[in-house]
């Protein structure tokens, strides 16, 4: 095989197809997940009551620990917070949302969503095997990037007309970046 920038950059490019396909795909995913919990989905939701302290200083870990016991739950707490007058606690198979006032809430089951679960979890881990496989696919997408560029001729090269959408492809990100975040 001859070492040019055309098999470099086709070789890569198969090497990494469904790590490429995956990584876009937990991306787009991930960019709804304020809508949508595409990496789990609801099995069950169980209307409850509890009385809620009604001076946010008083939901403490411990205050959530005796909930949590109360309510019957499986698990330690991950993580709550009292948004809009809710209490909301999260925990690793389910969610329990609270209304401060009235002690209305529910407790929500779920479960992963098969695949798209384990697509987003490539996004989020951070074990070190992981990172490192990351690392050495991050820079195989420069190289497949840089290749590209020089893989055309003629009028449709990266010299002649390549440059012009390599460089909006640049700006265009940095608007959004700069000017509407």
């Amino acid at each position: 095989m001859k070492l040019n920038s055309r098999n470099i950059h086709r070789d890569l490019g198969y090497f990494y197809v469904g790590l490429i396909i995956a990584f876009a795909l937990s991306g787009i995913f991930l960019n709804h997940r304020q809508n949508w919990h595409p990496d789990k989905y609801t099995t069950e939701v169980k209307a409850i009551t509890f009385q809620v302290p009604q001076d946010e200083k008083a939901i403490t870990d411990e205050f959530v620990e005796g909930m949590t016991k109360q309510l019957g739950i499986a698990g330690k707490h991950r993580r709550f917070m009292v948004r809009k007058g809710q209490l909301r606690v999260a925990y690793e198979k389910y969610d329990v949302e609270i209304d401060i006032k009235t002690g209305q809430g529910e407790i929500i089951s779920f479960i992963k969503t098969p695949v798209v679960g384990q697509i987003i979890q490539l996004h989020k881990d951070t074990s070190a095997w992981w990172i490192y496989y990351s690392d050495v696919f991050g820079l195989s997408m420069i190289i497949i990037a840089v290749t590209g560029m020089f893989i055309g001729n003629g009028r449709f090269s990266f010299k002649e007309r390549g440059w012009k959408l390599a460089l909006a492809g640049l700006v265009f990100p940095l608007i959004f970046l700069f000017l509407l975040s």
